[in-house]
């Protein structure tokens, strides 16, 4: 196997993996409508998301933000429990009906910012430290490199589409890093996005509190 693809690679002293040289993608309307692909599988996420998310903070938060809503299933989901539902994607796929998509995610305060496979997307990570908000909620591939051999043929490694790579560890220490501490830490999507022929976790999600 040739391993030369790894020179594109460098892991950083928290812990993250991230492609160094990149010919980003395109994200346009195409790009988010695969995820109509998807089904009621969407739906039970979206439920399964906004459960996970209600039941640790124990109330219904008054305003949230999406960040990469795909085809906005979550943002959806979230409107029948709370009031204040925005969206942000840099795709031009419309955010649904009732839902307001704004236009940059530094300008206003949200109780909770939301970056559902979307965080490992961006050009620089480091955004997270300027957010106003109370609460992120965030799901990732978790990268547990077993080997050379298993990186590079990993499905979720997707070069120029996923910029930066995390396990439980590092991604917990990035957050402390930019200013946040842990209050969820689990697999819970894996109950629907989990491949029965892996033994290991397949997505990692979290719930920081802005300290």
């Amino acid at each position: 196997m040739d391993l030369s693809e790894l020179n594109n690679y460098e892991k950083l002293e928290n812990g993250i993996i991230k492609q160094k040289t990149v010919n980003k993608i395109k994200y346009n309307y195409a790009y988010s409508n695969i995820y109509n692909s998807y089904g009621e599988k969407a739906n039970y996420l979206s439920y399964l998301r906004l459960g996970i998310l209600l039941g640790a903070l124990n109330h219904n938060p008054d305003s949230i933000l999406d960040v990469g809503y795909g085809n906005g299933s979550f943002l959806k989901c979230a409107s029948n429990k709370i009031i204040n539902c925005y969206g942000y994607d840099i795709s031009d796929y419309p955010v649904p009906d009732g839902i307001i998509k704004v236009n940059s995610i530094l300008d206003t305060h949200f109780n909770v910012i939301c970056f559902f496979d979307s965080l490992e997307h961006f050009d620089d990570i480091s955004i997270i430290k300027n957010l106003n908000c109370d609460y992120i909620f965030i799901s990732v591939p978790w990268c547990h490199y077993n080997s050379d051999e298993w990186f590079l043929n990993w499905k979720h490694r997707r070069p120029n589409e996923h910029l930066w790579h995390f396990n439980d560890t590092s991604l917990v220490n990035f957050f402390k890093e930019n200013g946040y501490e842990k209050i969820y830490l689990g697999n819970f999507e894996d109950t629907i996005r989990k491949n029965l022929n892996d033994n290991q976790p397949n997505i990692l999600s979290a719930i920081f509190k802005k300290t």
